[in-house]
């Protein structure tokens, strides 16, 4: 899926393992992870010997431990690991004193700048029209700073938060889209904004990318890179009307966000959208997919986006054919749809859909 080549390629030569961190965390990320491990041990000699570090974060664990994202978890990332692979986190909608999501806080300590989600239609595609598209969302600002306050006032209490957009990370984002967008067919990227209301920080994010191409450093690199700009509101409805518009979406946290899940709709699940979580020198793969608690131990999560994860994981840092040949095997068993998880029609389990796309690999 997705792009065909590393945007940076981690991968050497001298390399003899790659250190691969596992976060199930909570809800339905315990069943999948492993179905991804399983995956990636399938591939064999396509990549180096794999070596996992079983971790741990989440929400279920705050509430046992009173830490969300245990220190040890940080550090063993940093210091002892090549990549990861995030389960889902049961974040509660509810204000929980002490507790703050630890795959945000993974994205800031690890500066995992950039998420990007593709997202591509497979077979017959239940909206009708083909999807292929990569949504690139900047992953450490906007409203996701989480900077809030409760004030009182004459009517009653006020709450307001901080929405943080600077030049650079608009900057560095603007790259990664660019850089994308030139290992696609049709060359396109389209800046995702509101700056018609919010011309301040959206006018930053908006002016900042377009300026990319400008830049000393890249020299005309992207000269074939054909530029659009699409208002948020205006962007959404297209999605859904005209998918076939888009290549390369490029928004600030909060709108690649909602753009990433409303298109994981034209695709028929959110348990087919992989993403990775991408900094200079650190990858983490991690579906879409939240915690999904209703259906949590049942033994049908559709483990396919996080499958989808780890091998966008392996093509970032390097390992196209072992990216390549899941990637192959996972549309194999969708296009077949003969086993397929309740969610996409059918009525087999995790397991069994795992044990066929192993069968592919």
């Amino acid at each position: 899926m997705a792009f065909r080549a590393p945007l940076r390629s981690m991968a050497t030569t001298a390399r003899r393992s790659l250190r691969i961190g596992l976060v199930p965390a909570d809800g339905i990320g315990r069943e999948v992870i492993p179905a991804a491990k399983k995956a990636l041990e399938a591939v064999g000699s396509d990549i180096p010997k794999l070596e996992f570090h079983d971790l741990l974060a989440g929400f279920e664990l705050f509430t046992r431990t009173g830490t969300a994202l245990p220190d040890e978890t940080i550090r063993i990332l940093r210091e002892e690991s090549d990549c990861a692979l995030f389960g889902a986190v049961s974040s509660p909608s509810r204000k929980v004193a002490g507790y703050s999501s630890p795959i945000v806080a993974l994205r800031k300590e690890l500066d995992l700048y950039a998420n990007i989600r593709p997202v591509k239609s497979v077979g017959a595609n239940p909206g009708g029209k083909p999807v292929d598209l990569v949504v690139v969302r900047e992953n450490t600002e906007c409203l996701y700073v989480k900077q809030e306050t409760i004030v009182p006032s004459e009517t009653g209490r006020e709450a307001r938060a901080t929405r943080l957009i600077t030049e650079r990370a608009s900057r560095r984002i603007g790259k990664m889209a660019f850089e994308i967008a030139l290992q696609r067919a049709r060359k396109q990227v389209t800046i995702i904004h509101k700056s018609n209301v919010l011309s301040v920080t959206d006018g930053l994010f908006r002016e900042t990318i377009r300026a990319v191409p400008r830049l000393p450093e890249v020299g005309g690199k992207y000269d074939n890179v054909r530029l659009e700009e699409q208002i948020v509101d205006s962007a959404v409805y297209r999605l859904f009307r005209e998918p076939e518009i888009y290549d390369v979406m490029v928004a600030p946290n909060l709108y690649g966000d909602i753009l990433s899940d409303a298109a994981a709709a034209l695709v028929g699940s959110l348990g087919l959208v992989p993403s990775i979580n991408a900094g200079e020198h650190f990858v983490m793969g991690e579906p879409v997919h939240g915690s999904a608690p209703d259906i949590e131990g049942k033994g049908i999560a559709n483990p396919l986006a996080a499958i989808r994860s780890a091998a966008l994981m392996l093509r970032h840092l390097g390992y196209q054919k072992g990216g390549d040949r899941i990637d192959a095997a996972v549309n194999q068993v969708i296009e077949e749809g003969e086993v397929l998880t309740p969610d996409l029609g059918g009525r087999s389990s995790t397991d069994e859909v795992v044990e066929a796309v192993l069968k592919k690999i």
